[in-house]
């Protein structure tokens, strides 16, 4: 079988075997498919057609990547069977499912490993977009099908990653695969002392568990991390921080942070857990969110996202969390909902300059299904970590009005989770003690299938818009 195109490959070979009855035990799959004593496969395919259950192609697809030398024989063997209906070779109950499932699984692990730990480095380049490569030596076959992370997340960049069996490329916008490539001697990449200094920075010393740690980051991946050189000095070290940590115990406020820190606890009296040392400008605050992990969220979700606009504005709008398209553009409201907000405020004749677009939470909340990020919505838990964001906002942009879009931003800035059907279009306090007008979340419009209904909550929205933006140009929003 070829080094890239695997699948491919072999579903045709496959393909063309069953369909002239070719029995598994009449096939060699180590030699490129042929026949047992040199006879090639047919040039054309059988007269017979062969139906299989889509679990087998999902399957079939993930199995291919292994390393094992006898994956073509045992998906030969799974669809000879499904063929002849013998037993229910895809169940984990039978031992050749198992064994195909166990496989698959192998797989997932490798590609995930492969997302978590390739490291790039800048080389020198002519043309106008930046280039990068790395180099990884991934346990199976997972170059090609874990390739598509990369080419939709660095889509703005060309890119090599070479392993021992396969090289990919990703040049103008085109992923292709070609033969493998010695380790290639990279540059010294001038972040990697930032980053360096952020590993270390982020290590905890009284959380340290090695079974874990090497769990989620085998051994064998550390010559190619830039940051596990600093792993053995920090070990070493955790004992006597975890000393020095008790020993310390609070902090001191930081000179200059009283004045923020009274105005935004007057702000925002109700938040939970307010640390003493806040952040002086917005710009600081938005480069704390980048690195929160007061959830579990920014584990899964590719950045944190901020809010973007006017440092001015008399009027922020609110939603509930990034989607998919934010999440990897790193900017609120630019997908399908964003996009209906946009043609609202523009037929509310509100310019994207005169507001400040957030959401209530900043990590995207995902569940994955296939190659799709299915939406999930954040529970209280993740909104009241979030809070602490919402909250620097408001206290540094001080809106007269706040819009909340939804019934997750509604309840992160009033507390109060009633039904948003009696509450929509109405304005209640917030916790910042400043109004908060309630409207319809874009995406909820997007989701009616009644043409009439879908109208008339765009009518609503419309007009909340109007009446948020007209009442933070009064000279004094809520009385």
């Amino acid at each position: 079988m070829p080094a890239g195109g695997t699948f491919d490959a072999w579903r045709v070979a496959a393909r063309r075997a069953i369909s002239h009855g070719i029995a598994p035990d009449h096939l060699d799959w180590t030699g490129g498919g042929g026949l047992f004593a040199n006879r090639p496969l047919p040039p054309d395919d059988g007269p017979r057609q062969v139906l299989v259950p889509q679990g087998f192609v999902q399957l079939a697809t993930s199995v291919i990547w292994h390393s094992e030398p006898a994956r073509f024989a045992l998906l030969y063997q799974a669809l000879w069977r499904l063929d002849r209906h013998e037993g229910s070779p895809l169940s984990q109950a039978d031992p050749l499912g198992r064994r195909l499932h166990l496989l698959a699984k192998n797989v997932g692990r490798d590609i995930h490993k492969m997302h978590a730990f390739v490291r790039f480095r800048e080389v020198p380049n002519d043309g106008p977009r930046r280039r990068f490569a790395a180099w990884f030596e991934p346990e199976h076959n997972t170059l090609e099908p874990g390739s598509a992370f990369f080419a939709k997340r660095f889509a703005d960049m060309d890119w090599m990653i070479a392993t021992p069996r396969l090289t990919a490329r990703f040049e103008n916008g085109k992923l292709t695969f070609g033969p493998p490539a010695p380790r290639p001697d990279l540059p010294d990449d001038a972040s990697e002392g930032l980053w360096a200094t952020y590993f270390a920075n982020i290590f905890n010393p009284a959380r340290v568990k090695l079974d874990a740690m090497r769990s989620e980051m085998p051994k064998k991946y550390w010559k190619n991390l830039p940051e596990t050189r600093l792993i053995p000095e920090m070990l070493k070290d955790a004992e006597a921080r975890v000393q020095r940590m008790h020993a310390a115990g609070a902090s001191q406020v930081r000179t200059g942070a009283a004045a923020i820190s009274t105005r935004y606890r007057a702000a925002m009296p109700q938040l939970p857990n307010v640390s003493d040392t806040l952040p002086e400008t917005l710009d600081q605050a938005r480069t704390g969110a980048m690195a929160c992990r007061k959830c579990p969220l920014c584990e899964a979700a590719t950045q944190t996202v901020w809010g973007i606009g006017s440092d001015q504005a008399a009027l922020m709008i609110v939603g509930e969390q990034p989607g998919d398209q934010e999440d990897l553009v790193g900017r609120p409201f630019v997908g399908p909902a964003g996009q209906l907000l946009s043609a609202v405020m523009m037929a509310a004749d509100i310019g994207a300059d005169k507001v400040w677009l957030t959401n209530a939470v900043k990590h995207f909340k995902f569940t994955p299904q296939r190659k799709q990020r299915l939406h999930v919505t954040p529970d209280r838990t993740e909104i009241d970590k979030c809070r602490w964001w919402l909250g620097l906002e408001l206290a540094f942009i001080r809106p007269k009005v706040t819009l909340a879009l939804g019934a997750t931003a509604a309840f992160a800035l009033t507390g109060n989770d009633a039904p948003l059907s009696g509450r929509r279009g109405k304005v209640e306090q917030g916790f910042h003690e400043e109004p908060v007008l309630i409207s319809w979340h874009p995406a909820y419009i997007l989701r009616l299938t009644d043409p009439v209904v879908q109208n008339r909550a765009r009518d609503e929205l419309t007009e909340d818009l109007r009446a948020a933006f007209g009442l933070a140009q009064g000279p004094k929003a809520f009385g």
